[in-house]
């Protein structure tokens, strides 16, 4: 067994991390903790009454270390690395689900503010578990990837080689409110978000030089990323289309198939996917098509599962040297 614990268990992946470390096999879940702490998990998030009970400290790196092996920072962006730099350096594995060891250093100070942990930046994996499988069962300090890169990446990466590198990838993304988290802002009010949907910060989003830097990692090209995501009137899911150019002839679904085929959790649909079909699993649905030389690619997660918290899990049982599903949830008991 390996002793984890979560930093961050008041928000909505805190909380799946809560749920899927309870029924796991090989990880005992030893410490919960906030900002403010002085609670009961059960108080913060009522779903667990008579689930479990257990107290709920204010989060302190002598705390961390004295109970966990392993910690899930579930913190906002900007608030991760103060606490996982100091924790790897007294032995402390780290999944961090912020952004804070996503990027480079330019890229991240531009988009984001002045890192504070710059000793470990390049030491961090990126949590995208088809690409950086090998790498994350080395790790000790994991960056996990955002939900709208997860499905963008998952979807498009398989056919960079295939792309026209000159033409623009254009990201259309829609993902359920949880995705903005639990702080309530004039956008994820109920009132706006019911019975509505709209684009926010198109085209200046900062998920899309993350999408852009991990396309360049991986295959080597530069490419213009055109990303605008939605808010939608969902409580979670997420649905990604990719439109690309193609500079030769290729069967979508079959570059797909066997691109995918040792994969366990990525799904090769015959038509366009939808967001239920993967709501409570750590599954990515993906479908693809062309016309003419025109891509369409087309995916779906849950976002606080595939996008967050399973995937932390997945790294995390790799770190550990534990079967990648292990614990891992691929049946949906939501409606």
């Amino acid at each position: 067994m390996v002793d984890v614990g979560i930093v961050g268990a008041s928000g909505y992946t805190g909380l799946e991390l809560i749920k899927m470390l309870l029924i796991h096999p090989r990880f005992n879940l030893k410490y919960l903790a906030t900002t403010s702490g002085d609670t009961l998990i059960e108080k913060i998030h009522p779903s667990l009454v008579d689930v479990i009970s257990f107290p709920v400290e204010k989060a302190s790196i002598e705390s961390v270390v004295e109970h966990c092996e392993l910690v899930f920072l579930a913190l906002p962006h900007k608030a991760s690395m103060g606490f996982a730099k100091e924790l790897i350096n007294q032995g402390v594995k780290v999944v961090d689900l912020s952004a804070d060891y996503r990027l480079d250093l330019e890229t991240y100070e531009k988009h984001y503010c002045e890192h504070e942990d710059r000793e470990h930046l390049d030491d961090a994996v990126y949590g995208l578990i088809e690409y950086y499988r090998e790498e994350l069962k080395e790790a000790k300090l994991v960056a996990g990837p955002g939900c709208y890169p997860t499905a963008t990446l998952l979807g498009i990466l398989p056919f960079i080689p295939y792309l026209d590198h000159k033409s623009p990838l254009f990201v259309d993304a829609k993902s359920g409110v949880s995705g903005a988290g639990k702080k309530l802002s004039e956008t994820t009010h109920f009132v706006t978000v019911n019975d509505n949907i709209f684009a926010y910060n198109p085209l200046k989003h900062r998920h899309a030089p993350e999408i852009a830097q991990k396309i360049e990692k991986i295959h080597g090209v530069k490419m213009n990323v055109n990303f605008v995501p939605h808010l939608i009137p969902a409580t979670r899911g997420e649905l990604v289309s990719v439109y690309a150019t193609l500079k030769e002839d290729i069967e979508p679904l079959e570059i797909l198939k066997e691109f995918y085929k040792d994969d366990i959790f990525i799904r090769i649909r015959e038509k366009p996917v939808d967001i239920k079909s993967t709501a409570g699993t750590h599954f990515c649905d993906i479908f693809a098509m062309k016309n003419g030389n025109g891509l369409f690619v087309n995916s779906a997660i849950d976002n606080l599962l595939r996008g967050a918290s399973s995937q932390a899990l997945v790294s995390a049982n790799l770190m550990c040297g534990f079967s990648e599903e292990l614990g891992i949830p691929t049946i949906s008991y939501l409606p």
